[in-house]
């Protein structure tokens, strides 16, 4: 045995890392081979970079696209350290065999807690009283009006995964009714409708959807006319689900209430967003998961299972995004 580990240990593997990681992941990582990190993230340089890598670690932001798999000839995996895999062409590494690597469930607790952060500070208006307080301005709260108080509303879930229903959970435990639409998931717990009823019955409206064809730009013109204007939007999925077009329309013709934003369409450039105009919009930049125990955990899960198949181990199949592979 001992023999097989010296052999296993005198063999140079590659580790591409296309963004930051927690330094526990990092270093798990360096003991098992030679790390690189990426200078950028551009296409072309990751092709470069990947051509002799034994595998490749990304986050939110590195993308896997086909072109970028079919250069890494060496590739046993690819991982993502986290949950949603839409920046990895899981079809294009399916048909290279490539397994895709991922932490299913690591961010189920952290991303509930922000959504209901990002309702309860849309609907109180936290940023406009803390930014009024601080400005010597303690009588504003004899004009600013009434504050939106959740118990007794409607939460409206769109997705009923691990992340939707733990929504869903502390939306009840807020004393509010839940509705849901899933395209697959189903919980006697909560009220099952369908989309559109979910969004014109929503006081508050929660998006826990994976990013598909199907559901990019599934919050369009349209589905913004039935939603009450005395509603608010909470996103922590994925930007590319609304139309951010329809969605500055609806704030500005004030047929939405609110909004509470994590992600954003284009997060590489988001300089001058037309959303930051609104009072009644809160954006934080994609850091819903980014806690001090989710960071962790989503990193480590993904990097021991890459290292056990570096070293030879089957993978494991709930870890693995297109398990067909295997």
């Amino acid at each position: 045995m001992k023999i097989c580990v010296n052999l296993w240990r005198n063999i140079t593997v590659k580790i591409l890392v296309l963004e930051p990681i927690h330094d526990d992941a990092r270093q798990l990582l360096t003991e098992a081979g030679e790390v690189i990190v990426a200078e950028h993230i551009d296409t072309a340089y990751v092709c470069k970079a990947i051509a002799d890598a034994d595998t490749a670690l990304t986050r939110g932001r590195g993308r896997l696209p086909r072109k970028v798999l079919q250069a890494g000839a060496k590739l046993k995996c690819v991982a993502r350290c986290g949950v949603g895999t839409d920046n990895i062409d899981v079809q294009a590494a399916t048909e290279l065999g490539i397994p895709v690597i991922y932490a299913p469930g690591s961010t189920t607790m952290a991303v509930a807690e922000h959504a209901m952060m990002l309702m309860l500070s849309v609907a109180r208006r936290v940023t406009r009283f803390n930014a009024e307080v601080k400005n010597n301005h303690w009588l504003f709260r004899n004009v600013s009006g009434m504050t939106i108080e959740l118990r007794g509303k409607t939460l409206g879930i769109l997705g009923l995964g691990d992340i939707g229903k733990r929504i869903a959970e502390l939306g009840q435990a807020f004393g509010m009714k839940v509705l849901y639409w899933s395209r697959n998931s189903h919980d006697g717990r909560f009220k099952f409708a369908s989309r559109e009823d979910v969004l014109r019955q929503a006081d508050v409206l929660s998006i826990s959807l994976a990013l598909t064809p199907e559901t990019r730009h599934l919050l369009d013109r349209e589905a913004f006319s039935l939603i009450k204007p005395t509603a608010i939007l909470v996103n922590t999925a994925r930007g590319e689900i609304v139309d951010e077009t329809a969605l500055v329309e609806a704030l500005q013709t004030g047929k939405l209430a609110g909004a509470g934003i994590d992600v954003l369409e284009d997060e590489i450039h988001p300089d001058n967003h037309p959303l930051w105009q609104f009072e009644n919009v809160i954006v934080t930049p994609h850091v819903a998961a980014i806690t001090d125990v989710t960071y962790r955990e989503m990193c480590m899960t993904t990097a021991e299972e890459v290292v056990r198949i570096l070293r030879g181990a089957t993978p494991t199949p709930c870890l693995v995004r297109n398990p067909e592979v295997l």
